[in-house]
């Protein structure tokens, strides 16, 4: 196996390269996804595609047993004068390959791209049916582009593998999440009279300060715990001379195991109690780069793999031919990922990427190239593990 692929291990690379350079945000997936394609038809997938709302699906055998790799194309955007180094150059410097995406998570589509090939090398798919996935808009709408590439190809896999970076450790799940928003309503009056109305502003002050102070709450005691943010505020008045007549805050509340629906409804009655104020789950609408609408509600429960399912002891596997030694601990993202629609769907799913988590979304973001090409390996492994 690591034979086979230090072979690859220069093409590997160049194509991470290759993937950074193209600018690929939000709705803007394009060319990197005609790039993919191009790609997987070049080292021999047996089926590529592009649904109809963008996303690149590669395949790889016929077998009874469907495993499914997935990562995202998008990447969230960049303020190139704060980099250090160009953020679409795919530079490496000591042995760390840098620009956006080369964490989140160009370098994984490289790594499960190549594990593919490597798997049909060795024969480890004669059984097995392999699906590499690049999927759109995930940084928005955690989901919803599998859901719907699931959908379109009347698609059930016995196993997912979400790519997301993990410093190639084995993610066995991830927090939930609720985004909401909260609404105060006042009455318009001029602002040279402010007796005359009710500032929708100052309605939300206290509110304000209820969020922060429930976050505070989340946090004693716990070994792991849900967080709550306040992320953005807006309101609304006739002029800039007018008593505010709406306030609105948006709110990112990050569910554990255990946090379900009666939980977030129990906070959010409690932070907006006294106040003329109502909340509700946002929606948020995107259109995808083929111009299909995209319509994500973000509330999502936390979920874990057992250590004892037998995708884990695959994946314990794989680590030990990669790594030459059993995995010592486990890692939980407290981010949600596109794992939300396997798991919804009752698939066994787990979290395996190259890249220190910390780094993704940040200036100078880079991943260690040898941690590009562990994962290539530990995903070839996987695929050979899995019965």
């Amino acid at each position: 196996m690591k034979e086979t692929v230090t072979q690859y291990e220069q093409e590997i690379i160049s194509f991470a390269q290759d993937l950074i350079k193209i600018q690929s945000y939000s709705d803007e997936e394009k060319e990197i996804a005609l790039f993919i394609k191009s790609k997987l038809i070049s080292i021999g997938y047996d089926e590529v595609i592009i649904d109809s709302m963008g996303n690149v699906i590669g395949r790889i055998g016929t077998g009874e047993k469907i495993i499914m790799l997935d990562s995202h194309m998008d990447t969230v955007e960049v303020e190139e004068e704060a980099w250090d180094v160009p953020p679409f150059s795919g530079e490496i410097i000591d042995n760390n390959l840098y620009g956006r995406g080369s964490v989140d998570m160009k370098s994984s589509i490289a790594a499960s791209i190549y594990a593919g090939v490597i798997a049909r090398e060795l024969n480890y798919h004669a059984d097995k049916t392999i699906y590499v996935t690049c999927t759109v808009n995930e940084e928005y709408c955690d989901g919803e582009s599998l859901k719907h590439l699931l959908k379109e190809l009347k698609l059930r896999p016995d196993y997912v593998i979400i790519c997301e970076p993990t410093g190639n450790q084995i993610a066995l799940g991830h927090n939930g999440k609720a985004q909401i928003k909260i609404r105060t309503k006042g009455i318009s009056s001029h602002g040279a009279s402010p007796e005359e109305g009710v500032n929708a502003i100052y309605e939300m002050a206290e509110i304000i300060q209820r969020v922060e102070q429930k976050n505070k709450e989340l946090r004693k005691n716990k070994k792991r715990y849900g967080t709550l943010v306040m992320s953005d505020i807006s309101s609304k008045s006739v002029s800039l001379n007018a008593v505010p007549s709406e306030c609105e805050v948006y709110l990112d509340r990050r569910l554990i195991l255990g946090e379900d629906e009666s939980v977030v409804n129990k906070e959010m009655d409690e932070i907006i109690k006294g106040k003329n104020a109502e909340w509700e789950i946002d929606t948020i609408h995107r259109k995808s780069w083929k111009g299909l609408d995209i319509n994500y509600v973000p509330y999502h429960l936390a979920w874990e793999i057992k250590k004892d399912h037998e995708l884990t002891q695959a994946c314990n596997q794989a680590y030990k031919e990669t790594f030459g030694e059993k995995p010592n601990d486990y890692v939980y993202w407290d981010f949600s990922t596109n794992a939300v629609t396997p798991i919804g769907l009752g698939i066994p799913t787990i979290g395996f990427g190259p890249g220190e988590i910390k780094l993704a979304h940040m200036v100078n973001e880079n991943c260690k190239v040898s941690n590009i090409i562990e994962a290539c390996n530990f995903y070839s492994e996987l695929i050979k593990a899995i019965k």
